[in-house]
C-alpha cells in the first residue's frame, strides 16, 4: 500500500512538472490565450467595439493627424475586418483613395523612401530618409508645421530612430546609421516624441546619453505606460523599450495612451501636426504571422477610433490614414465574419508593389479621393495646412 501511494503521488505530480515552461517565450505572454497555433490562421475570441462619427461641416484645417499603418494594404485591412466580426474604425472614414508607392529607383519601395514621399511630398531613392535624390535634406510637413508656429509630435511602436518617424523628423542616407539618426532628435524641435530604442540613446558607442541631453533642454522623460498620461510639461520624450516595443498584447495600450496624451499636450490656438505609426503591422507581415499582424492592426485601428472621436468634436482636424507600402503579398483565402476566423496566404516575406489605400476624415478630406502618387499625399497635406 505504501508503494502504491508513493506511485500515485508521483504520477499526480507529472502534469505539474510538464506545465512549467522552460523558456521565456511567447507562451508565457498574453498571446497564450489566443489562437496562434498556425501562422496562417487566426480567430478573434472577443471583438472590440468600433466608434460612430459624423464628418464635420467646417472647412478650416487647424490640426493634422497623419496616421501610417506601416506595410498595411487593402489585404491587411480586409483580413482585420473579417477577424473583428465585420467592423473596424477605419469604416468611419468618409473618403477613400489609393496611393502608388514606388520610389525613384525601384518599383517596390522601402519605408525610408515611402515615408519620405508621404512626409515631404517628394519621391526619393530607396533607403533615403528625409533627403532628395541628390542626398540634400528635404523639409517634411512636420518641419513646415513647426515653421508656421504649430506644435508637432510623433508616436510610434518601433524605435523612434527607425525609418518612418525619422522621415518626418531628421535626415540621412541610411537607416543603418541608427546612432546618428537618434542623435539628430536632440534639438530637433519636435514637441512630443514617443516610441522605443533606448539602446541608441543611452548605450551609445560615443558615450553620449541623449536622454539626459533631452531632459536638460526641457523634455519630460517617461519610460513606463502608466506614467504617460500625467507627465508634466510641454515637451515630452517617451522611450519604453531598448529596441522596438513588445508585441501589441504584451506592451499594452502605449500607442493609444501616447496618442491621446500628444493630442492633449499639443492642442493650442495655432494648431498641431501629429504623426502616428502602427509600426509593427509591417514586422509581423514580414514574418508571415497573421495573428500577430491582426493584433497590431487592431491596436492601430483602436487609436484611429479615438482620434476620429476627438476630431469630430474639434471640427477643425484633418485625419489621414495611409501606408508607406504593402508587405507580405497577403491573400485572404477563407474565413467567417460570424465566427471571426481567417485563413490567409503570404506570397513573400518582403514588400510588394501593390497600391495602398488612403482614408481621410475632416476638413479637406475630399482631396484624397481617387488615385494618387504617394508624394501627392504629402503635397495635399501641406496645401491644406497653408
Amino acid at each position: 500500500m505504501k508503494r502504491l501511494t508513493c506511485l500515485l503521488l508521483a504520477l499526480c505530480s507529472l502534469p505539474l512538472v510538464a506545465q512549467v515552461p522552460d523558456s521565456l517565450d511567447r507562451d508565457r505572454s498574453k498571446y497564450a490565450t489566443y489562437s496562434f497555433s498556425k501562422d496562417d490562421q487566426y480567430k478573434v475570441e472577443t471583438p472590440y467595439a468600433t466608434v460612430r462619427v459624423q464628418q464635420p461641416k467646417g472647412k478650416k484645417v487647424k490640426n493634422v493627424i497623419f496616421l501610417i499603418g506601416d506595410g498595411t494594404g487593402l489585404s491587411q485591412w480586409s483580413v482585420g475586418w473579417v477577424a473583428n466580426g465585420g467592423a473596424l474604425n477605419i469604416d468611419q472614414m468618409p473618403v477613400a483613395g489609393y496611393s502608388r508607392t514606388y520610389c525613384t529607383d525601384r518599383l517596390v519601395t522601402d519605408s525610408c523612401a515611402g515615408g519620405t514621399a508621404l512626409s515631404s511630398g517628394q519621391k526619393t531613392k530607396y533607403g533615403y530618409i528625409g533627403i532628395d535624390e541628390n542626398a540634400e535634406p528635404i523639409a517634411s510637413n512636420l518641419h513646415y508645421a513647426m515653421k508656421k508656429g504649430m506644435k508637432t509630435g510623433v508616436t510610434v511602436t518601433c524605435r523612434i530612430n527607425d525609418a518612418t518617424p525619422a522621415d518626418f523628423c531628421v535626415h540621412g542616407p541610411s537607416r543603418g546609421d541608427e546612432e546618428g539618426l537618434a542623435a539628430q532628435y536632440v534639438g530637433c524641435g519636435v514637441d512630443f516624441i514617443s516610441g522605443g530604442g533606448t539602446h541608441f540613446w543611452n548605450q551609445r558607442s560615443d558615450g553620449r546619453n541623449l536622454i539626459e541631453e533631452m531632459k536638460a533642454i526641457g523634455y519630460t522623460y517617461v519610460d513606463k505606460l502608466e506614467d504617460i498620461a500625467d507627465a508634466p510639461g510641454d515637451k515630452f520624450l517617451g522611450l519604453y523599450d531598448e529596441y522596438d516595443l513588445k508585441p501589441a498584447l504584451d506592451r499594452g495600450p502605449i500607442l493609444m495612451e501616447s496618442t491621446m496624451k500628444a493630442i492633449r499636450m499639443l492642442d493650442n490656438k495655432k494648431g498641431f501636426f501629429l504623426m502616428v505609426e502602427g509600426s509593427q503591422i509591417d514586422d509581423w507581415a514580414h514574418r508571415n504571422k497573421v495573428g500577430y499582424m491582426c493584433e497590431e492592426l487592431f491596436d492601430f485601428d483602436k487609436v484611429i477610433g479615438a482620434v476620429l472621436e476627438w476630431a469630430e468634436r474639434d471640427g477643425q482636424t484633418l485625419v489621414v490614414v495611409t501606408a508607406d507600402h504593402n508587405t507580405g503579398g497577403l491573400t485572404l483565402l477563407k474565413g467567417s465574419i460570424e465566427e471571426r476566423t481567417v485563413k490567409v496566404h503570404f506570397s513573400t516575406k518582403g514588400h510588394d508593389g501593390i497600391v495602398v489605400p488612403v482614408f481621410a476624415f475632416g476638413p479637406g478630406a475630399e482631396r484624397f479621393a481617387g488615385v494618387h502618387e504617394n508624394a501627392e499625399i504629402g503635397q495635399i497635406v501641406k496645401e491644406l495646412m497653408r
